[in-house]
């Protein structure tokens, strides 16, 4: 097992990754930008390494900054976390070719699944059903016309390098085409450096679902049930379930088995989750995410199993010790992403917290990096914190997670508290009737006070 484990993030991810760590045993070295010289993660942690100022790309995103302090404090592992380098291939092997392990899949899945074009045609030939679209890429308006007279209007027009709805389009008509294909193109060059788009037909009401996998380095994958992410807006997802308000037992054994069985064809490593667009009764393949998810904790209130700890046995060379036929999903969990937002403008609002007070109780979680006087900085992403509830049916943790709602007080900046709110109070999301476009006019309908 690992001595010292560097993890290469911040927030609330870097602080659950520590957490793992101290109850293994395993010190931590936190990293940190200028901007975040005062986050608990660094707080907490036994060691801290200041690797750049505030801009991520001068720190976070500063691979030989990462790897020196990797290597000045001893430290035999890193784990990437979520977001940042956590699913940058070059990254993994800039590691591995430093004497240290990536608590992460090989670059190769990563590189594998990072190119989402890539993925679906492995995923196809492994037998996991997909989207109708382009069989790759699209590379001029006249194959994207032909492939869309194919599948039929409406279509997408999506990066092949993408993610977080950039370079994401939709044409519901031939005349949009043109104007869609040149906009996501346009987008894909510029958040990616790479202007490669693919076209999926346009699903109207499906539901975002996602597998979590597990697989160690002796050919034993798992799958720990699936996720409901479909309440999201621009593309981010905003709430999480585990699991599904529209999935019986059957549909996930049937879904688990035909990723887990994929996954081991391929020889895969670590935590991964493939999501799928859902509707109909079929499932199809969307993409791969080859690192944590921001919403594990839904699944590891559901199982009992602690991912982050899994993920760091795995790395170290160990098996799972345990079969899919011991794992038992036990109630329902639910998530929310608290974002420094306004909660109806949605402008990021960064600040200092003047006070703070998290829910508890039975079955409830917090996973923040917040405190009284934290000062959110503007250069980073607006998640703050993420709480959880659990119960034993779906009704009772949505009670709960009112209840948890109105005890969560951050003072000083405004969040999404109040968007949750709503949505939990909503008779469509009581029942469990939504699909991933339902937020979206949610938003739009609500009256502003």
């Amino acid at each position: 097992m690992f001595h010292k484990i560097l993890i290469a993030n911040r927030g609330e991810i870097a602080l659950r990754v520590q957490r793992a760590c101290r109850d293994m045993g395993i010190r931590t070295v936190a990293v940190h930008s200028t901007a975040d010289a005062e986050a608990m993660h660094v707080r907490l942690a036994d060691e801290s390494v200041c690797i750049g100022p505030p801009p991520a790309k001068e720190s976070y995103l500063n691979i030989p900054s990462i790897i020196s302090a990797a290597t000045i404090t001893g430290a035999d592992a890193i784990h990437p976390g979520y977001g940042f380098l956590s699913e940058n291939a070059d990254f993994a092997d800039v590691v591995q070719a430093h004497g240290l392990t990536f608590i992460g899949p090989t670059a190769e899945h990563i590189r594998m699944m990072g190119d989402k074009i890539t993925a679906k045609t492995t995923m196809a030939n492994l037998g996991v059903p997909l989207v109708a679209g382009s069989d790759g890429v699209v590379n001029d308006l006249a194959e994207a016309r032909a492939v869309a007279d194919r599948v039929g209007y409406p279509v997408l027009i999506k990066a092949a390098a993408g993610g977080g709805g950039r370079g994401m389009k939709a044409a519901a008509r031939a005349e949009d085409l043109e104007d869609a294909f040149r906009t996501a193109r346009a987008e894909a060059r510029a958040g990616f450096g790479n202007d490669a788009v693919y076209i999926e037909k346009y699903l109207d009401r499906p539901r975002h679902i996602e597998m979590q996998i597990l697989a160690d380095s002796h050919g034993n994958v798992v799958h720990l049930g699936e996720r409901d992410c479909s309440l999201q807006r621009r593309h981010q997802k905003v709430l999480e379930e585990a699991g599904s308000p529209v999935l019986d037992a059957r549909a996930r054994d049937a879904l688990g088995e035909t990723v887990t069985s994929a996954l081991a064809r391929i020889g895969y490593r670590n935590a991964g989750t493939l999501e799928f667009l859902y509707q109909d009764g079929h499932f199809s393949f969307i993409e791969m995410n080859t690192r944590l998810q921001v919403e594990h904790p839904v699944t590891e209130m559901v199982t009992g199993i602690d991912l982050v700890r899994e993920q760091i046995r795995i790395a170290a060379g160990q098996e799972l010790g345990y079969r899919q036929s011991d794992i038992r999903f036990e109630g329902h969990a639910i998530e929310c992403r608290i974002n420094a937002e306004n909660p109806d403008t949605f402008m990021p609002t960064p600040g200092r917290v003047s006070a703070f007070h998290a829910p508890g109780g039975p079955g409830v979680r917090v996973d923040s990096a917040l405190y009284q006087g934290y000062v959110v900085p503007s250069n980073y992403d607006s998640l703050v914190a993420k709480l959880i509830v659990h119960a034993h049916t779906r009704p009772a943790a949505i009670a709960r997670l009112r209840r948890a709602l109105d005890e969560f007080a951050v003072l000083g900046i405004d969040t999404t508290i109040p968007l949750h709110r709503r949505i939990v109070d909503d008779p469509d999301f009581q029942a469990g009737n939504y699909t991933i476009h339902w937020l979206e006019r949610f938003v739009n309908a609500e009256p502003r006070g």
